[in-house]
């Protein structure tokens, strides 16, 4: 499913739209009744991690002022600066609806806290499945025939027409209603407030890092992409406990998470593509053979992973025992 960077991209392509009422809507989503939307005012747009939310109030009430608004609002009060906001970009990514896939991110709910007051509220929460997309102004077209043979065009979840004549198309998302979105920066790899400390405590428990690492509660945004590429670049084996090593590496290992993810959002704000170097490859940068696992906790949410045997090579944890096997 779409990682942090993607999420980030998304909401800038709803930001242009913050403060327009929305004309007409459709969609096939079942989880909400679209027709509530109806001559509403997008009043916000966040994003915290890999859920987007956006606030919507009655379009004849004051619009008020944005949470952005707010901080900055209390920000200048202390004599404190602001940062500079990006622009938009469309955003490009094939459709289509891997049920295997969205059954695992339903059992992978346990690390997605629900948030506050579910089902009530102005705020609509998206959480978004494999290849889910937002497109501005425009619907996505298929690029390939289906299992049947049919060209047919990707059936959006959620479609916003505002007054103004432009329109936001949401696929393939989650959607539900919610009173305020559930935020926590200090786990948000790409936030300024992001808690280092906090993401080391949590690297260095006796749990494989892949696993700690889509832990959302300490790395909130991280998915599997970034946690097969970050491993590599780190010259970390997937299954190595967290507690056999060296603050050094887990400094390394987390220094590549926001690095990463930083040069893979800045790509996509650039409308530059990914080049991975070690997820889904056959070979690693260096020639050689890459082995692929599907890795998780027992009964727990599992993700396949690729890792270099020679770059990254086990590590026997405290006990002497080597790192458990891949399925």
């Amino acid at each position: 499913m779409p990682e942090g960077p993607s999420v980030r991209k998304f909401q800038l392509l709803t930001s242009p739209f913050v403060g327009q009422v929305v004309a007409k809507v459709g969609g096939s989503s079942r989880k909400i009744n679209v027709n509530d939307l109806n001559a509403l005012r997008l009043q916000d747009s966040q994003v915290h991690g890999k859920n987007l939310y956006l606030a919507f109030v009655a379009a004849e009430g004051p619009l008020g002022p944005t949470a952005e608004e707010t901080v900055l609002q209390r920000e200048a009060a202390s004599g404190a600066s602001s940062p500079a906001q990006g622009g938009q970009e469309q955003v490009r990514a094939p459709q289509t609806h891997p049920q295997d896939e969205e059954l695992q991110e339903l059992q992978h709910s346990r690390a997605e806290p629900l948030d506050a007051a579910e089902g009530l509220g102005n705020w609509l929460r998206f959480h978004f499945g494999l290849f889910g997309s937002i497109r501005a102004n425009e619907f996505s077209r298929a690029n390939k025939a289906n299992k049947r043979g049919d060209w047919k065009d990707p059936i959006p979840r959620l479609v916003l027409h505002f007054e103004s004549g432009g329109f936001l198309v949401f696929y393939n998302c989650r959607m539900h209603w919610c009173s305020s979105p559930r935020a926590d920066p200090a786990s948000d790899i790409l936030s300024v407030e992001f808690h280092r400390g906090r993401a080391l405590d949590a690297l260095s428990a006796p749990d494989p890092v892949c696993y700690t690492l889509l832990d959302q509660r300490y790395f909130s945004g991280l998915g599997n992409i970034i946690k097969n590429e970050i491993l590599y670049l780190a010259k970390i084996h997937p299954l190595t406990q967290g507690s056999v090593l060296a603050l050094s590496d887990l400094e390394r290992l987390l220094d590549c998470a926001i690095q990463f993810s930083s040069a893979w959002l800045h790509s996509k704000l650039h409308g530059k593509g990914l080049h991975p170097q070690i997820y889904q490859k056959e070979q690693c940068p260096l020639g050689h053979a890459v082995m692929k696992g599907t890795l998780g906790p027992s009964g727990g949410f599992k993700r396949l992973t690729w890792w270099c045997p020679q770059c990254q090579p086990a590590v026997l944890s405290g006990g002497g025992d080597p790192s458990p096997a891949t399925e």
